[in-house]
């Protein structure tokens, strides 16, 4: 089984229309989504749809619920409706994948039981044929690393209910890969790719600054051999999937959108080239008067 990488736009400066536009001029044919993408288009989310659908990209999932499990009764409630709203969104783009990062709130004091929040999640998400992909994040309460997520998804024990890895977040807890050996690859529904520039790991006040603000393109940061290191040891893990860029930098929000398209896909043939020849390949499409790029060889 083929796998492949694709971008998620919320590295590309500018309004939805031209995210769409320069992802698939950069030759990208899937791409991921932000609900903000579409709920807070100017046009109305139904033009937001509209756009997306008649982008000829593929919707490979829909980013973000923040902050669901661990809710009293009254919070709870109204994260149920941010859920709903969200698996809706992912419907009505085609994206089968909802994201979700572990709580980075306090448990209330009636909160209910964590697993039964996401469980309660999977079992919504079911009718609409929506994957509920679950990931931790080095500033939660709780579920801080990928061996926790892992433990989390485990216990929810649910067919809906994966696991999603984030590099950048594994570099900065300095996460032992050993915990691969654990996870069911079948269970892993996406892996985000990602470095940063700094060459130290990031300290624990500053991780989801750097996080949010400072990502880099894989193949242009200071964490490189450890990144090769890691989507090998994935790929050993017997994990078939597809790999999404996911970018968020302030630099790249001055930039031409061009010019962060062109990082994009110089970054997927990084991947193909340094990582995994024959295993990642990039989902892409050649540039207009390009010829198309060989497997193993760099694009021009």
């Amino acid at each position: 089984m083929q796998a492949y990488v694709h971008l998620d736009p919320v590295a590309l400066p500018g309004p939805l229309e031209s995210k769409l536009e320069h992802a698939r001029a950069a030759g990208f044919t899937q791409i991921m989504l932000w609900g903000a993408d579409l709920a807070n288009h100017p046009l109305g989310f139904d033009h937001a749809v509209r756009l997306v659908r008649s982008s000829g990209l593929r919707v490979a999932g829909l980013q973000l619920l923040r902050d669901y499990e661990g809710r009293g009764p009254a919070r709870h409630s109204y994260k149920i409706d941010i859920a709903k709203e969200s698996l809706r969104m992912c419907r009505a783009v085609g994206a089968p994948l909802l994201i979700v990062t572990s709580s980075t709130e306090v448990p209330a004091p009636d909160a209910r039981d964590d697993i039964s929040d996401l469980r309660k999640l999977a079992n919504l998400a079911v009718p609409l044929k929506v994957r509920i992909g679950y990931k931790a994040v080095p500033w939660a309460h709780r579920v801080r690393t990928a061996a926790d997520a892992w433990a989390t998804v485990s216990s929810v024990e649910h067919a809906n209910f994966h696991l999603v890895l984030d590099t950048l977040h594994i570099l900065m807890t300095g996460s032992d890969l050993q915990f691969l050996e654990d996870v069911d690859p079948e269970r892993i529904a996406l892996v985000q790719l990602a470095d940063f520039s700094e060459a130290a790991i990031v300290s624990d006040p500053d991780r989801r600054t750097a996080a949010n603000h400072g990502r880099v393109f894989p193949g242009d940061g200071g964490h490189s051999a450890r990144l090769i290191e890691m989507i090998r040891a994935i790929d050993r893990s017997g994990y078939r999937g597809d790999y999404s860029l996911l970018v968020m930098n302030d630099d790249y929000r001055q930039l031409p959108a061009t010019v962060v398209a062109e990082h994009a896909r110089r970054s997927v043939n990084w991947l193909s080239n340094q990582v995994l020849r024959r295993a990642l390949q990039p989902r892409l499409t050649p540039r207009a008067g390009a010829p198309a790029s060989t497997p193993g060889k760099e694009c021009p």
